[in-house]
């Protein structure tokens, strides 16, 4: 079969782009090589473990300093990422799309109002590299429309391409990758830490349970998650308002940006 003029501009790209591995812009160069095929607006590179994510590279910033939206992401709001929750559930390599990892009412969410719609904007893929057990670097690639079939078909089929160049870029990310614990402590450790120092002590399972709805998951899938009835889910719920004196998911999400920032 004779190759057309994109297969043949995909593998030069493609070459020049090993060549480019150890340079500093190969994650720029990488997603806009993929941005020439399918519209990409924003993208960032993450290092996902059992702890905060490290960012390796992101998407240039239009404003004066960091994008704050993506410090709130790192510094907290990462832990009601469907992708990050999903790989940290079952860490696999691949490619993601939002569908597949959304919990039911994710667009019902403030994380999603608040946040998604304004960094990411519409849609989002990811391709997934386990490093190990502990540890996965993930692309991830936004857009302001839903990326179509046949987008996805395309992203699908330079997989194995684009899941080999990062593999191999992690080779000159070595030093900053294993600076990142492999084990760090665990997500429910500091937000119970910083729920004491607000004076609004919770259980184990009810920031499980805090978590999970804040991510837009419904009674049924926390009580999936955690191996619960729903009504037991619906028990836990109004004991966390009760002590948090709270009426509404909005006030219970403006909590949890708060212990975010006392855990800094």
């Amino acid at each position: 079969m004779t190759p057309t003029l994109q297969d043949m501009a995909w593998h030069r790209s493609a070459g020049q782009l090993i060549e480019h591995l150890d340079k500093t812009d190969f994650w720029r160069s990488l997603s806009r090589l993929i941005g020439e095929y399918v519209p990409v607006d924003t993208w960032a590179v993450l290092l996902f473990s059992d702890g905060r994510p490290f960012a390796f590279a992101e998407s240039p910033y239009q404003g004066e300093g960091p994008d704050p939206l993506f410090h709130d992401y790192i510094r907290g709001l990462y832990l009601l990422d469907p992708f990050y929750i999903a790989n940290r559930e079952q860490p696999a390599t691949g490619l993601y799309r939002l569908a597949d990892v959304a919990p039911e009412r994710f667009k019902e969410t403030e994380y999603y109002e608040r946040y998604f719609t304004h960094y990411v904007e519409q849609d989002e893929v990811q391709y997934n590299v386990k490093l190990d057990e502990a540890r996965s670097v993930c692309l991830s690639l936004g857009t302001r429309q839903l990326f179509t079939p046949e987008q996805i078909s395309l992203l699908e089929m330079i997989r194995p391409w684009v899941v080999g160049l990062m593999r191999q870029r992690m080779f000159f990310e070595s030093a900053m990758a294993e600076s990142v614990p492999r084990q760090a402590p665990r997500w429910q450790d500091n937000l119970e830490e910083a729920m004491v120092r607000l004076g609004t002590p919770l259980t184990a399972r009810e920031l499980d349970v805090i978590r999970l709805i804040l991510s837009g998951c419904s009674n049924k899938e926390v009580a999936s998650k955690l191996s619960i009835s729903a009504e037991t889910v619906k028990v836990h719920r109004r004991h966390v308002y009760a002590k948090l004196n709270i009426k509404s998911p909005q006030e219970l999400f403006s909590l949890f940006l708060k212990a975010q920032v006392e855990t800094q």
